[in-house]
């Protein structure tokens, strides 16, 4: 018997396409909580336990993504502004989801973001046929 998924399909390809990291995940759903409402690396940092570059990072990632749109010089206000009305809905849609199936959607985060550190530490292992 297959056990039906409680995450949609696009969703779930999201999550593992798009979201690298639960910090990622919190800052996008906390911007488009707040709609209309700039933040800052430091806003961010405060509002989410991080250290401020971190904060930055997330904010430039989430920008490069086509989510969020800077404004002004440094340090900058983002504001979330999806660059389409399909990413939107799925952003929408995730948030849902997450709302619902919180443990369900970090374990997809962790299992792509584990996927990828085996991936990267099978690069340097020693092979006898080296």
């Amino acid at each position: 018997m297959i056990k039906a998924t409680a995450i949609a399909d696009d969703v779930r390809r999201f999550v593992l396409t798009s979201v690298p990291s639960i910090p990622y995940l919190e800052a996008m759903l906390l911007l488009r909580n707040e709609v209309g409402t700039g933040w800052d690396n430091r806003a961010l940092a405060q509002r989410l336990y991080l250290n401020e570059k971190t904060a930055a990072g997330l904010l430039s990632d989430l920008q490069e993504a086509g989510i969020l749109r800077a404004e002004g010089d440094a340090p900058a206000l983002y504001f979330y502004a999806p660059e389409s009305d399909s990413l939107r809905a799925i952003i929408d849609r995730l948030a849902t989801a997450y709302s619902t199936h919180l443990v369900e959607i970090t374990h997809l985060i962790h299992s792509t973001s584990a996927r990828k550190a085996q991936q990267f530490a099978d690069a340097f292992k020693w092979r006898k046929d080296s």
